[in-house]
């Protein structure tokens, strides 16, 4: 029997789109659950690694015989290795961010490996250093820069014989001596670091030529080949796990040179061997979310319409360069007329990785900022000029949709009642409020994944995909679609995942697994129901096409006496599990089961101490799209997560760098500033799913609601304050700077 792939209706469904706990709620809470550094096994030597001390060095000589003679260290590892070249001349590695590896000693203790790492010397010969990613002048004086795109594109076009360039000069000039307002602006959005929980590393064994890795990683189907290719191994010889994992937020992807290095160690010694990265490691070399910096010049009408908008924006992903992409600037507001250049800039800072929704957060913040400050030249109420201006914008969703949520937000927030011209509420004491708002999009759409669905004939229901939970609910998802799909509790089914050995599924990044494994088990699902339905049909005589499961019966649709209880139906298997196999492609056309595209508004309540310039939040409204909602507890738990972390990068964290030397000055959760409980004020979530949208199916929601936070909180403070503060986090430094400069 043909399967037609389908989401039930709203009304019939009977799990999807409830709150369901998740299943390994009890696991995490009580310590149950087995995070990588947990896993000890018999014989485990202890790893830990030598970070350079320098932002940019060459390495003349390193001396490991003291550590090898280390009362418990067992094996040195070396990294970095000066060498002589073919032509006699000296070949030595040159380190272009402080705190890379260049030796890892495993020992028989963590303080005996410790030990050992303190007892290497090193030569180093000191080079030059440049980490001011703000100062574009000083980066291009340095020769730091270079190229990173840009695009200009304009209603009129050149004539024939005209320059390009020349003209778009004349074009844009026109256009902003026209423009009814204009504004210029500055903003920017300091880098930040991942600050995983849970360090990168691993636990690694070898039983002859097969190697076991437990590793931390958003990517337990793809890191297999990794380890094997670097290994020169067969990728089937590789057994990557990760049942839990302790925040990733895009940055652990790979298996990294220090999990190759840890397989290695491992090799050498013929005994396990785990290697963590330390706190401060983990801040140096986990990753970092990239920085970003523009000044604008923008035009409008007189109704608050951006008809011409001229910016040039910087920044740096380290010491490989990198900007943020200017494809997306300006970020969903797209004016008919605009120009706008990157240029990238080298410093010696770690390289970057994807931070949730990459380049995302950091377009909004520096260009979203500037339509507010549209709204404060004006007079003009930011609700009304962001509304207005959905007349114009480059988006994975519509503009309706945005109209509709920014309602609803105006509405949890009481917009119209607390909304003030910039700078001209009423004060208490030194304390002044202030609201402001955001919007953002995301794409969203499904990743590839397999699932091996077996039903067996106790009636009991398991799959097994190679997948991940990086803590947002993947299991209980996954379980929640299958007992949808075959009308039974959702504690019926065992959710197998976390390992490379399971079908293949895709790496959690973009905003792609939920998506994903939605379609992988409801298609498995719905073609194993569909053989069951034929078996069930046979015993009771009826047309299988009319078969249905819900409520924990099988049978016919239109006659209850024609039904039998699940395990009843699951029992006419006989002795053998029916297996069924399924499998979703990334951008596979015309799926009903997913699709792709969000978008969210999100509104900000702010006081801000004049006096002290510290900023504290009142109030924080998200309203998010999503398509269909599998669980409405783990979508609403995945907006708080992500109003958090907005909060955080928006107010407190950044990466602190010393512009001599290049070090890291609060790599340490004591001086990494985060936020704490008193901090976050009122969060208010509403999941936005009419079914206009809910018919699109399942969309990620991952990346989407951690973009407007950066933006909603400043413009949140300029409207209390009256003055911009240019660039994020706003610290008390940098809120009593920018008082302090507007009244010079």
């Amino acid at each position: 029997m043909a399967v037609e792939y389908s989401w039930p209706k709203k009304a019939d469904a009977k799990v999807l789109g409830t709150e369901h706990d998740r299943l390994d709620g009890a696991a995490k809470a009580t310590g149950a659950a087995k995070y990588t550094y947990d896993h000890t096994p018999a014989k485990l030597l202890f790893a830990r690694g030598l970070g350079c001390p320098h932002g940019h060095c060459r390495i003349l000589d390193i001396d490991v015989t003291a550590a090898e003679k280390a009362p418990g260290v067992v094996h040195v590892h070396v990294l970095q290795k000066p060498r002589v070249g073919d032509d006699g001349k000296p070949i030595q590695p040159e380190i272009e961010w402080e705190g890379e590896l260049l030796a890892i000693v495993a020992a028989e203790t963590e303080a005996a490996a410790a030990e050992g790492v303190a007892k290497i010397k090193v030569d180093f010969e000191p080079l030059d250093v440049f980490v001011d990613d703000e100062d574009l002048e000083a980066a291009e004086k340095a020769k730091r820069t270079s190229k990173g795109g840009g695009k200009v594109q304009l209603e009129k076009e050149p004539g024939d014989d005209e320059d390009e360039d020349e003209f778009a000069e004349k074009e844009v000039n026109r256009l902003l001596g026209e423009a009814k307002h204009v504004v210029e602006g500055y903003y920017g959005i300091r880098p930040i670091t991942h600050c995983c929980l849970e360090p990168h590393g691993s636990v690694c064994a070898w039983d002859g030529d097969k190697l076991d890795v437990h590793l931390s990683t958003q990517n337990v189907s793809g890191t297999d080949e990794q380890f094997a290719n670097a290994l020169k191994v067969a990728a089937g010889d590789v057994h990557v796990q990760c049942q839990y994992i302790g925040g990733g937020f895009g940055s652990k992807f790979a298996a990294d040179y220090w999990g190759i290095a840890c397989a290695e160690i491992a090799k050498a010694t013929g005994r396990p061997v785990r290697l963590m990265l330390t706190r401060d490691q983990e801040l140096k070399l986990g990753g970092n979310r990239p920085s970003g910096y523009l000044k604008v010049k923008l035009g409008a009408d007189e109704n608050g319409v951006v008809t011409v908008w001229d910016s040039q924006h910087w920044g740096t992903g380290g010491a490989r360069g990198g900007v943020v992409g200017h494809g997306v600037i300006p970020y969903v507001y797209r004016p008919k007329n605009y120009r706008r250049v990157a240029t990238a800039i080298k410093t010696n800072c770690a390289p970057s990785r994807a931070w949730r929704a990459p380049d995302h957060p950091q377009a909004c913040a520096i260009s979203q900022t500037a339509y507010d400050d549209l709204a404060r030249v004006m007079g003009a109420d930011s609700l009304d000029i962001f509304r207005k201006n959905l007349a114009n914008i480059e988006s994975n969703q519509k503009a309706e949709v945005y109209a509709a949520e920014m309602d609803i937000a105006a509405k949890l927030m009481d917009w119209k009642a607390k909304w003030h011209p910039h700078g001209k509420g009423p004060a208490k004491g030194s304390v002044v409020e202030g609201l402001g708002m955001a919007i953002h999009t995301w794409q969203g759409v499904a990743g590839n994944s397999n699932c091996m669905l077996r039903v067996h004939p106790d009636g009991s229901v398991e799959s097994f995909c190679g997948t991940q939970d990086l803590g947002t609910g993947t299991r209980t998802v996954c379980a929640m679609v299958l007992a949808e799909t075959f009308g039974i509790p959702v504690e019926s089914v065992k959710v197998n995942i976390g390992s490379s050995k399971y079908p293949e599924s895709g790496p959690s990044g973009g905003s792609t697994t939920v998506g994903g494994v939605s379609e992988s088990h409801r298609r498995a699902g719905q073609e194993a129901l569909a053989k069951l339905a034929e078996i069930v049909a046979k015993k009771l005589e009826i047309d299988a096409a009319t078969v249905v499961a819900r409520n924990g019966r099988v049978g016919s649709k239109d006659d209850d006496a024609k039904t039998m209880s699940w395990k009843e139906a699951c029992s006419l298997l006989g002795h053998k599990a029916l297996e069924v196999t399924a499998s979703f492609r990334r951008g596979a056309e015309g799926t009903p089961l997913s699709g792709a595209g969000v978008g969210g508004v999100q509104m900000a309540h702010v006081a801000v101490d004049r006096e002290t310039g510290v900023v504290r939040m009142k109030k924080f409204v998200a309203v998010q799209d999503m398509g269909l909602i599998i669980n409405r507890k783990l979508a609403e738990s995945q907006v708080h997560g992500a109003m958090i972390m907005g909060i955080a990068y928006a107010l407190f964290e950044e990466r602190i760098t010393d512009p001599e030397t290049g070090q890291f000055l609060n790599a340490e959760l004591a001086d990494y500033k985060l936020p704490r409980l008193g901090d976050i004020g009122e969060l208010v979530v509403e999941l936005y799913e009419p079914e206009s949208e809910r018919a699109r199916g399942v969309i990620g929601l991952g990346e989407p609601p951690v973009i407007g936070p950066g933006a909603a909180i400043s413009n949140a403070v300029c409207n209390a304050l009256g003055v911009r503060v240019p660039v994020l986090p706003l610290t008390p430094k940098r809120v009593l700077d920018a008082l302090a400069k507007a009244k010079a």
